[in-house]
C-alpha cells in the first residue's frame, strides 16, 4: 500500500503528478499564518517579506512554535508544514526605509494581526517549489522577490495592539510590557517590534527577526528580575525538567541570590556552550548559547515572579541526536516553559539533586558539572546572618 507524500492518503490520484517534480510560481494567493520576516545577513541592506502558503484558512501552526510545541508535532511534521511557506520579500535599507509604500504598509498590516489573513502575491521572478512532503528543509525556503502584493481581507486587530502601534510617544519597553499583559504572546511581539510598529516615533525602524527574539526575551525577563531581586530565596533546592524533541531540560534552583547560568552539550558533536550572568545583569550578549539564553532565562524568571521568590539557577540542556533540523528559539522558550509548569522535585542536598538529573541525562552529569561556576562557588560563601 503506498501513501502519498503530499496529502497522506492511500493512494492518491490528486497529487500523483506532483511527486518528483516541481513547479514554477510567479503568482499566488493564500493565507499568510501571519508571519513577517527581516533578515540580518548583508545588515543595513536586508531582505523584508511577508510569508504565506498557497492554500486559505486558519494556517498559524505553520508559524507557530507555541503551536508546534502545544500540539507536540514531530520534525518532520513542522518540516513539511514550513516547506507550504512562500518567502515574498524586497530588499530594504533599514536606515532608510519608506513606512508610506505599500509593500511595508501591507506588511506591517500584516504583523499587527494574530489571525490568518488572505494575502496575493506577484513575484518578479518565478520561484520553483516542490509540493512533496520534506523534512530538513530550511525554517524559512521558497524565496522569491515581490513585484506587488495586496491583502485580499481586512485584518483583525487587538484593541491593545491598535492603541500602542498608533502612540508613539510609548518606548518600546514599556509598550512590549503592556503588550504582555494584555496577553499578547511571544510571536506576535517579536512580528511588532520588528516591522518597526513599537517606540518612539523618532526611533521607529525596522529590526531583523533574530534581533528582535533576543531583545524580547531578554527585556521582559530584565524587567521581571527588577523585582525578582528583592524576593526572599527559595527555602529548598529544586529540579524542573521537560523534553520535546530531542531537547532535554533540566532546571536546577538553588536556595540564595538570583545568578544564572546556561551549559548546553550536544550529544552528535560533543560541543558545550556555556553562559552566565551575577547577581548584577550582564552586560554583553551571551554569543556563546546566543538566542537559547535568554529565551530560558524568561521562562524561569516568569516562575519565580509567579511565586515571588529568587534563586540560583543552572539550566542543563542536552542536546540529542533526534534534534537534527533546528527550529528556532521559540522552541526552546516552550520547552523551557513547559518545565516550571509541573510540580518541582524537592532535595536536601545538591548531589542528591545532580543524581537525580544524572537519571535523565544520557551523556552523564560530569561533563556540565565540570563547566559549571555557579556549582563550584554554591554554598562556599559564608552569609553574614550565620554569625548572628
Amino acid at each position: 500500500m503506498s501513501y502519498c507524500k503530499v496529502c497522506g492518503e492511500e493512494n492518491c490520484k490528486k497529487h500523483s503528478f506532483l511527486l518528483g517534480r516541481a513547479r514554477n510560481i510567479t503568482e499566488f494567493s493564500g493565507s499568510s499564518p501571519p508571519e513577517v520576516f527581516v533578515g540580518k545577513w548583508g545588515y543595513p541592506n536586508v531582505y523584508v517579506g511577508i510569508l504565506s502558503p498557497e492554500e486559505h484558512g486558519d494556517t498559524r501552526v505553520m508559524s507557530s512554535a507555541e503551536e508546534w510545541h502545544s500540539r507536540t508535532l514531530q520534525i518532520p511534521n513542522i518540516m513539511s508544514l514550513r516547506n507550504k511557506l512562500i518567502y515574498g520579500r524586497k530588499t530594504n535599507n533599514i536606515k532608510k526605509v519608506n513606512f508610506g509604500s505599500k509593500f511595508l504598509s501591507v506588511l506591517q498590516e500584516v504583523a499587527m494581526t494574530d489571525s490568518s489573513v488572505a494575502t496575493e502575491f506577484k513575484l518578479k521572478r518565478p520561484v520553483r517549489k516542490h509540493d512533496e512532503k520534506e523534512s530538513r528543509v530550511p525554517l524559512i525556503s521558497n524565496a522569491g522577490e515581490v513585484e506587488s502584493v495586496r491583502l485580499g481581507e481586512n485584518t483583525k486587530v487587538k484593541k491593545k495592539v491598535d492603541y500602542l502601534v498608533n502612540d508613539v510617544d510609548v518606548k518600546s519597553m514599556n509598550a512590549l510590557l503592556e503588550l504582555e499583559k494584555a496577553g499578547i504572546g511571544n510571536s506576535n511581539l517579536v512580528k511588532l517590534l520588528s516591522a518597526g510598529l513599537l517606540g518612539l516615533k523618532k526611533n521607529r525602524k525596522l529590526v531583523p527577526t533574530r534581533w528582535s527574539i533576543t531583545a524580547v526575551d531578554d527585556g521582559l525577563s530584565k524587567e521581571k528580575l527588577k523585582r525578582i531581586k528583592y524576593f526572599s530565596v527559595i527555602s529548598e533546592i529544586e529540579v524542573f525538567h521537560s523534553e520535546y524533541l530531542g531537547n532535554h531540560y533540566e532546571f536546577l534552583l538553588l536556595p540564595e541570590e538570583f545568578s544564572f547560568e546556561v551549559i548546553e552539550l550536544s550529544m552528535k558533536t560533543f560541543g558545550i556552550w556555556h553562559d552566565r550572568e551575577s547577581f548584577f545583569s550582564r552586560k554583553k550578549y551571551a554569543d556563546s548559547v546566543t538566542g537559547a539564553y535568554y529565551a530560558n532565562r524568561l521562562a524561569l524568571t516568569e516562575y519565580l515572579d509567579r511565586i515571588k521568590r529568587q534563586a540560583k539557577c543552572i539550566v542543563f540542556r542536552e542536546v540529542r541526536p533526534e534534534y537534527y533540523a533546528p527550529l528556532g528559539v521559540g522552541i526552546l522558550r516552550e520547552i523551557s516553559r513547559e518545565a516550571f509548569k509541573g510540580k518541582g522535585e524537592k532535595f536536601n542536598s545538591v548531589e542528591e539533586a545532580l543524581t537525580r538529573i544524572n537519571s535523565r541525562l544520557r551523556v552523564g552529569i560530569k561533563y556540565f558539572r565540570n563547566k559549571s561556576i555557579i556549582l563550584k562557588s554554591f554554598g562556599v560563601q559564608r552569609k553574614i546572618g550565620e554569625w548572628f
